[in-house]
């Protein structure tokens, strides 16, 4: 989960960036959407291992 916080800063700062710096605004917006975009990844992930594991576990 350190990785998910990690992913949610930089979104986070990019859209700082984008409130800041209003002649790249759509660039620093785009680059949250990429970096929510990971965090879903990343999410989505997690929670495959944790079921996998369980799966496995109840298996034995």
């Amino acid at each position: 989960m350190k990785r998910l916080i990690e992913i949610r800063s930089q979104e986070f700062l990019c859209r700082e960036r984008a409130v800041r710096d209003l002649e790249r605004r759509m660039f620093w917006l785009a680059q949250a959407e990429e970096w929510e975009q990971r965090a879903l990844d990343e999410i989505a992930y997690h929670f495959r291992e944790c079921n996998l594991a369980q799966a496995e576990l109840n298996a034995a």
